[in-house]
Formats: structure tokens, C-alpha cells, sequence
């Protein structure tokens, strides 16, 4: 098998598109934001990326057919000046080598296509839950930190500290190798579990990115049944005495 094998459905003719990339990561914030999206613009999937640097692994659907793991593409025609690419999937590369060869791969792809822009959706864990999470951003260039701070998007010194790992940081740092002007959009999260409020956070900033409508209904569900569940989990801590908390270190 080679490492990576393309499947194309569909050759589509675009208009300066624009990508987005929403993998499993944080919080599952940037996955759970492209998966709005294709939903909400009701996308159409036009290559499919298999390769063994994914997981050995297949899924098996609610009829027992099975499928390889993989990462998919798709396409919305906005009928305006940029059309949209969105880059969703199952898993992200499982070791260095693979992560930088996927996302190289995916960048030639975007290129054939006539792309111009790429913005990485991805969660900062903040350890801790977020009533409101704010978005941070990081970018190729000094003119599209402007562009973000006007639509509400903060960059501050030291968040995140340490860098962005996986495909939402290499397809920005590899797109500046290529010329192409790319952000990454890190929505706060507490990093415990998938985090619909977040993706929302980062979906309501690229509405304005992209000049689209997005409803968020579904998201806002999935968020409320995410505060009922802790707020039940809380009920079920048991109360801690003051012997308890005199014993407590740290």
C-alpha cells in the first residue's frame, strides 16, 4: 500500500476557495465545528484520504458494513468571491511522519484547486469549564492578525503557550512555506470532553470570516445536555470536611 492513497469522487471547479480544517483534537472543537458546517451548508464530498498512518483500524456502520478510517474533503460553492473547502476525518496522523505527509498532501490538493486562504479550527485547554470561550488565534502573517482582531478573534502573549501541534498547526506553518495566508482558530475548552460551546464560539467567528449564516440549534442542544450532565456529576461529589480539606496539599 502507499502511504497515502486519494480517492476523488468528484473534480470540482472552484472559485479561490478557501479551506477549513476541523480534525479530532481538544475538546473535539474543531471536529465537531467542521462537521456543523458540512451540515449546515450541506457540503459535498469530493475526495476521500486513506493512509496507513492513520490507525489500523476500520468502522462499522448501523448496517454492519464496514469502512477504512480516513479523512474526507468537501466542497460548498458560496456563488460569491471564495468558495469554501472543508477538511474533516476520523483520525489525524499517528506519529510525526505521517502527520507532516498528510498535511503536505492536503496542501497540494487545496493548490490544484486554486486555493488561496486556510483556517485551522482547533480547542485550548484551559483545564478548567468556560462559561463563554473566548477564541485565540495565530497566523502566518502580521496583516492577518489585523484582519482577525476586527471580528473578535484574541491574541495574547503566551496563550497558547507552547505552540499548536497536529494538522491545525502544520497546515498553517507549511501553507507559509507555500506562500498561502492561514489562521488557526482555538476556541477555549475545558479539554474534559467533546465541547460543542466552543466549536460554537469558533463557528461564530468564521461566519464572519466567510460572510455565511450558520444556525446553531443543534450545537446549543448538545451543549445544554453536556451543562445538565455536569451539573449532575457535580451533585454526586461527596462533601469534603474541613478535616478533609486541611488534609489537601497541592
Amino acid at each position: 500500500m502507499k502511504d497515502i492513497i486519494v480517492v476523488y469522487h468528484e473534480q470540482p471547479k472552484l472559485k479561490s476557495p478557501i479551506m477549513v480544517e476541523g480534525l479530532p483534537g481538544v475538546g473535539n472543537v474543531g471536529k465537531l465545528a467542521a462537521e456543523h458546517l458540512i451540515s449546515q451548508l450541506k457540503a459535498k464530498k469530493f475526495a476521500t484520504v486513506y493512509s496507513k498512518h492513520f490507525p489500523p483500524q476500520v468502522l462499522i456502520g448501523d448496517d454492519g458494513v464496514i469502512r477504512l478510517v480516513s479523512n474526507d474533503l468537501y466542497y460548498h460553492k458560496t456563488g460569491s468571491g471564495h468558495d469554501i473547502v472543508i477538511l474533516s476525518g476520523d483520525y489525524q496522523g499517528i506519529s510525526q511522519e505521517g502527520q507532516y505527509e498528510i498535511s503536505y498532501e492536503v496542501l497540494d490538493m487545496f493548490e490544484k484547486l486554486g486555493g488561496s486562504r486556510v483556517y485551522t479550527l482547533g480547542g485550548w485547554s484551559v483545564g478548567k469549564l468556560i462559561a463563554e470561550p473566548r477564541v485565540l488565534g495565530a497566523t502566518t502573517s502580521a496583516e492577518l492578525v489585523k484582519e482577525l482582531k476586527t471580528v473578535g478573534v484574541e491574541f495574547s502573549k503566551d496563550e497558547p503557550a507552547g505552540g499548536i501541534v497536529g494538522a491545525a498547526g502544520l497546515l498553517l506553518g507549511l501553507g507559509k512555506l507555500r506562500d498561502l495566508d492561514a489562521a488557526c482558530l482555538m476556541g477555549e475548552t475545558s479539554g474534559y470532553f467533546s465541547d460543542p460551546k466552543s466549536a460554537q464560539s469558533v463557528l461564530e467567528i468564521l461566519e464572519k470570516l466567510l460572510g455565511i449564516k450558520i444556525d446553531f440549534t443543534e450545537l446549543e442542544q448538545h451543549a445544554k445536555e453536556i451543562d445538565e450532565l455536569t451539573a449532575s456529576l457535580n451533585d454526586l461529589k461527596p462533601a469534603v470536611s474541613k478535616t478533609d480539606e486541611l488534609k489537601y496539599i497541592g
